[in-house]
């Protein structure tokens, strides 16, 4: 890919003009990394249950969630989680066939967590109508994690949905209408490594106002189809950052948590590629952040939370 290096320097370019020179690193979850923890668990409203079973997952990163199956169990379990001193809750859980979750009987638990504590709450949104978005708005919900597939055979055979990526347009304008903020995340090859779609998953996010867009790549999760699946090219997740830096010059880039673990060359090249926020980063990647005398943060929280909210720094 000869062009790649002359693409990530512009694109490198464009971020620290739009959005300074300035990178923050994220430790998310209950991650435990140099010895520091996270301090933004997730929480699965409905255990480890969930009826897509989708290839990349299979219901597995819903085991490593704390259970809420119940609003009053939700609420508890985010006062406590405040006590001990987390920051914030990403709140998810399985879908039904529809792709949807089950939302409308946890709004009153989550308005009252927003009231009762100091957390800022994220919720996996799901293909999500109006009237959930307009319900996750009005119950507090700080922002909204929307996966982006730009493929109707990917979505259909990955996430095993008989509808196709209109759905996922509609999802988007359902919580733009809504008013909550959206940050919309792309799973390079998540159809067993294939970059499918990917380039038009950023054409459909660009429709959108959004406050930041994740880049991910596929993991081979143990016990999924993938497992054994060989994920993209660093070199495609890195053009594929620039590529949305280009379309979406004045838009927070970050490379989440969900990639293959140890891979310090996809970190640098994302570096390279003027990414703004970067979730469990390498020391490589850390490196080169200094090397481009960048200002550096360090924040306790998934990646999709803004800048300096209290009680997440880290370092």
């Amino acid at each position: 890919m000869p062009n790649l290096s002359r693409m990530l320097e512009d694109a490198r370019r464009i971020s620290w003009n739009n959005l300074g020179r300035r990178i923050t690193f994220f430790l998310p979850g209950m991650f435990i990394q140099n010895g520091f923890s996270g301090k933004y668990p997730a929480i699965s409203i409905t255990g480890s249950r969930c009826e897509l079973m989708c290839d990349h997952c299979q219901g597995k990163l819903l085991e490593t969630m704390i259970p809420a199956n119940d609003p009053v169990t939700l609420f508890e379990t985010c006062l406590a989680l405040e006590q001990e001193g987390n920051c914030g809750v990403l709140i998810s859980g399985g879908c039904n066939r529809d792709g949807c979750l089950p939302w409308e009987p946890f709004l009153s638990a989550i308005s009252a967590v927003k009231k009762k504590t100091r957390l800022f709450v994220s919720v996996h949104a799901g293909f999500i109508g109006k009237k959930d978005a307009a319900g996750l708005k009005q119950a507090g919900v700080d922002q909204a994690l929307v996966d982006v597939i730009g493929d109707d055979e990917t979505l259909q055979r990955i996430y095993h949905v008989p509808f196709g990526v209109e759905r996922i347009v509609a999802s988007l304008e359902a919580l733009g209408k809504a008013g909550l903020p959206i940050v919309p995340h792309i799973v390079c090859g998540i159809d067993y490594g294939r970059m499918r779609g990917e380039q038009n998953a950023i054409d459909i996010i660009a429709q959108f106002k959004v406050e930041q867009v994740a880049i991910l790549s596929l993991m081979g999760i143990p016990g999924t189809p993938v497992q054994r699946a060989n994920p993209p090219r660093d070199e495609d997740v890195a053009e594929l950052i620039a590529m949305a830096r280009l379309r979406m010059p004045r838009t927070p880039i970050s490379l989440g948590c969900a990639r293959p673990r140890g891979n310090a060359r996809l970190d640098v090249l994302a570096v390279d590629a003027g990414v703004n926020r970067m979730a469990l980063p390498s020391d490589e990647a850390i490196e080169r952040a200094q090397a481009y005398g960048l200002d550096i943060c360090y924040q306790k929280s998934c990646c999709s939370v803004p800048g300096d909210w209290v009680g997440c720094s880290w370092q």
